[in-house]
């Protein structure tokens, strides 16, 4: 899958001058410098949603915010990813409520919440509209963003998601971090259902992309988000868990690459007279 993937983006750039390439103003860090991550890159912490959140700015190009899953930091990303993103995409690389560098208060934590976050960062940052990468808890919060934020995102991808909450963190049980904010994110999770009926109605172009044996969410929640989502791509690396992109981390970002460089809407002037054969040079 990864050879595969490879190919394609080889193939696609000859393809696609131009497609996914405008030209993007550099984001400007909002609020102030905390620290550093192990490469020497700047942390920055701004107030937003009542909390502060923690964030990083690598690379140039247009945005693409990426929301990490349960349990995880900014600072888990594969390098290989965001090394690979980076070089097109100004990332924006968060920390979710109450882990890294960003505080929590008591406020209940659910999916509309988190979701607010992301939204509170942006507009911090001055970002109107962005690609978003999610992964597991992450990409949940990618589909209440869809849902709830549609005009303030471009391209999604969803990376092993799930549609019901409460089979997910019966799949945690015992497997996470005795660890308060955690368990306040898997209860969160037990609570999360996708309202299926809405999925048709979004408009944003969609990857899921999702390991055969994910044996913590499954492949079938992103099988019916991709059937239920119009346009929708549905990527499956057989063999690979929920931890695909760490397993294959260049297949990932190959495939990511593909997605969001490419232009996958085709609109056809409509000719008069014109003939239902092929173009010339092309077989049916």
């Amino acid at each position: 899958m990864a050879r595969f993937a490879s190919s394609l983006v080889s193939c696609a750039v000859a393809l696609l001058i131009g497609a996914g390439c405008a030209v993007a103003d550099p984001i400007a860090p909002a609020g102030k410098v905390i620290g550093q991550d192990p490469q020497g890159r700047a942390i920055y912490q701004v107030d937003a949603n009542g909390i502060s959140i923690g964030y990083k700015l690598i690379g140039t190009g247009a945005p693409l915010v990426m929301i990490m899953g349960l349990g995880g930091t900014a600072e888990n990303w594969p390098p290989q990813v965001v090394e690979a993103l980076s070089k097109t995409y100004q990332l924006i690389l968060l920390d979710n409520r109450g882990m890294g560098h960003s505080s929590a208060n008591d406020t209940p934590f659910s999916y509309p919440l988190f979701a607010a976050d992301v939204i509170g960062l942006l507009d911090a940052l001055g970002v109107k509209q962005t690609h978003v990468l999610g992964y597991s808890m992450g990409s949940t919060i990618t589909q209440q963003l869809l849902l709830q934020y549609p005009d303030r995102f471009n391209k999604a991808l969803i990376h092993a998601t799930s549609t019901d909450g409460s089979n997910v963190a019966k799949a945690l049980h015992g497997r996470v971090p005795s660890d308060p904010i955690v368990a306040r994110q898997v209860e969160a999770t037990t609570h999360w259902r996708t309202p299926l009926d809405q999925l048709p109605a979004i408009t944003n172009q969609v990857m899921l992309v999702v390991g055969t044996a994910d044996n913590v969410v499954g492949a079938e929640s992103s099988k019916t988000l991709a059937s239920s989502i119009p346009g929708a791509w549905l990527v499956q690396f057989k063999g690979a868990t929920h931890h695909l992109m760490y397993e294959t981390p260049e297949g990932f970002a190959a495939t990511a690459l593909i997605f969001f460089d490419i232009d996958e809407t085709v609109t056809v002037k409509a000719q008069p007279n014109a003939s239902v054969a092929p173009p010339s040079g092309t077989r049916p």
